[in-house]
């Protein structure tokens, strides 16, 4: 049987990142979906257990993917997690007052194919706890699994299945009929104009500054923020922010304040 052909350039552009991970069966079983569906980026934040990708557990639920196992990176911080990325996707079955905006897997994934600059993370909390709100909030949407709504307990490899899943989809429909959003000779009005998508970092530094700007025009009092910087994160995460907007919203930042020294 001849199998369609994928590109493979998607499939190194999405990261599947694990955060403080209880169980190593779990963690093989996330790089085996992992692998049925062409993904290998896979990194361990703080797993609860020593050597993670070596555990007989995790190399036994693998079954078959211990290349993506091994070639797991395991890092102390969200920020080490999300170097290179552009767009972060929380994965979570609990929705918050403050998240960023929530999409389905087949909404993520098709707005990952329309955007092919685009450098996305997939996040995965612990498997009891879930992601912490401050994980959640650096993210620039929130993946919710609709589910029976009278029981949606998916474990963690399932969710991680589902996500991976609706991503090949996405390229196997989508994918040739993809247009280039920045065409300077073609109609702008017809296809839009997209910048540089600003990392994480860059976005996460553009929040501090922000803060601390807001704090020294006594807009914001830093002894009681309240959910300030909450709703703006989830209003700016609307935005997709690019490159070139951050770096305005940070100009705006240092003038609010260039003259009150």
């Amino acid at each position: 049987m001849n199998l369609p052909q994928t590109p493979t350039n998607f499939f190194k552009q999405l990261r599947f990142i694990l955060v403080e991970t209880s169980r190593a069966g779990n963690i093989g079983a996330v790089a085996r979906a992992m692998k049925t569906m062409g993904y290998s980026d896979l990194v361990l934040v703080n797993p609860r257990f020593a050597d993670a990708v070596q555990d007989p557990e995790a190399v036994a639920f693998a079954s078959g993917a211990q290349d993506i196992l091994s070639g797991a990176r395991v890092v102390g911080s969200m920020a080490e997690a999300l170097d290179g990325i552009n767009f972060a996707a929380a994965v979570s079955a609990r929705l918050r007052e403050y998240s960023p905006p929530v999409l389905t897997p087949r909404q993520f994934s098709t707005q990952l194919v329309a955007q092919p600059a685009l450098h996305a993370a997939v996040i995965f909390g612990n498997e009891r706890f879930g992601l912490p709100n401050e994980v959640v909030e650096q993210c620039n949407v929130l993946i919710n699994i609709p589910a029976n709504p009278e029981y949606s307990s998916l474990n963690l490899s399932q969710a991680a299945q589902v996500v991976a899943y609706e991503c090949r989809m996405a390229v196997l429909d989508q994918a040739p009929q993809v247009l280039s959003v920045r065409q300077p000779q073609g109609d702008a009005n017809e296809i839009g104009f997209h910048g540089e998508a600003a990392s994480l970092a860059q976005i996460e530094g553009m929040y501090q500054h922000l803060e601390s700007a807001l704090v020294e025009i006594g807009f914001l009092d830093a002894g009681n923020p309240r959910k300030l910087m909450p709703r703006l994160k989830r209003l700016f995460a609307r935005a997709q922010l690019e490159k070139e907007e951050v770096n305005i919203l940070r100009g705006i930042a240092r003038q609010m304040t260039s003259g009150r020294k």
